[in-house]
């Protein structure tokens, strides 16, 4: 296609878009109401996932090993468990650790716990190495490859809370696709009224271009302009909006709910609408082409 050509096609696109500036505005603003509702919905899932990947990363599985094992046993145990994939952290506790902190928790006074025990240590036995994973989901099958290790005595896991993680992801994942096929639906469908609006007011001047030679592409093109530039206005808008919007939401939760703010660290701004941005964009203009797609597919038999 040459340039003024192009050119043409693009001017009669955005024309068509004024000819039917009510139908455009709102399925411009339809577009909007659906990406702004995506965009909040993929800022809280994206938080989401970040605060349950912290909680998953604090779910440790602690191993005990055999009594009177050897150090050197316990350091081979401990390379064989750090060179899996699946370790996040691992962290070697001792028994005089381990005696420490529990004695503290439960006597809060040294003098107490001297005199109570003296040297004698009843957690002896009790050295372990805490290891979080970094997916929550693998930690059945690590447990099993714990077990199986010579040496080791017991693993405690929580697998009740390693399947609730699994089961929440897994949920909200659904959820996430479930919308977002919804609101592009909608988006679609708006874009494709006001497109079929726009052919049939022009149905007579296509039926005589057509006459005079044009090419269903020639045709299609400028139908194709104003799809894209409705999907392209229709995205802009709420990434704007949300993107000065995010912060001020984050601090107002975090400084009135202050429960919230202790237990939620809400993710930086440029890492959400590193992606946010780029996807609006281009789920905007892949919903205005495909709605002027298959729209002027149906309707251009003239």
């Amino acid at each position: 296609m040459k340039i003024s050509t192009f050119g043409y096609c693009f001017m009669q696109g955005l024309k068509n878009i004024r000819r039917n500036l009510l139908f455009s505005l709102a399925s411009i603003g339809t577009i909007v109401a659906c990406l702004f509702l995506f965009g909040i919905f993929y800022a809280v899932v994206i938080n989401f996932e970040s605060m349950m990947k912290q909680m998953e990363e604090a779910v440790a599985v602690t191993v005990f090993f055999d009594p009177d094992i050897s150090q050197e046993k316990i350091d081979e145990i401990g390379e064989a468990i750090r060179v899996r994939e699946e370790v996040n952290t691992m962290d070697f506790v001792s028994a005089e650790e381990a005696w420490k902190k529990f004695s503290l928790d439960l006597y809060e006074d040294q003098e107490k716990i001297d005199a109570a025990f003296g040297s004698d240590n009843p957690l002896k036995d009790y050295a372990s190495y805490n290891i979080t994973i970094a997916n929550v989901e693998q930690q059945p099958e690590f447990v099993r490859f714990l077990e199986s290790l010579d040496g080791v005595r017991m693993v405690k896991s929580s697998a009740a809370t390693a399947e609730s993680f699994a089961s929440i992801n897994s949920l909200v994942g659904y959820a996430s696709i479930a919308v977002i096929i919804i609101l592009l639906l909608v988006s679609v469908f708006l874009i494709s009224n006001t497109i079929t609006i726009g052919i049939t007011i022009r149905k007579e001047e296509i039926s005589i271009m057509k006459l005079i030679g044009a090419t269903d592409f020639f045709v299609r093109v400028p139908f194709i302009v104003e799809g894209v530039t409705i999907g392209l206005a229709g995205s802009v808008v709420p990434c704007v909006f949300l993107y000065f919007m995010y912060e001020m939401v984050a601090d107002f939760l975090t400084s009135t709910f202050v429960n919230l703010g202790r237990w939620m660290n809400f993710l930086p701004r440029n890492e959400v609408f590193q992606t946010l941005i780029p996807a609006c964009l281009l789920i905007g203009i892949g919903i205005g082409f495909i709605g002027s797609i298959v729209t002027t597919r149906k309707h251009l038999k003239v």
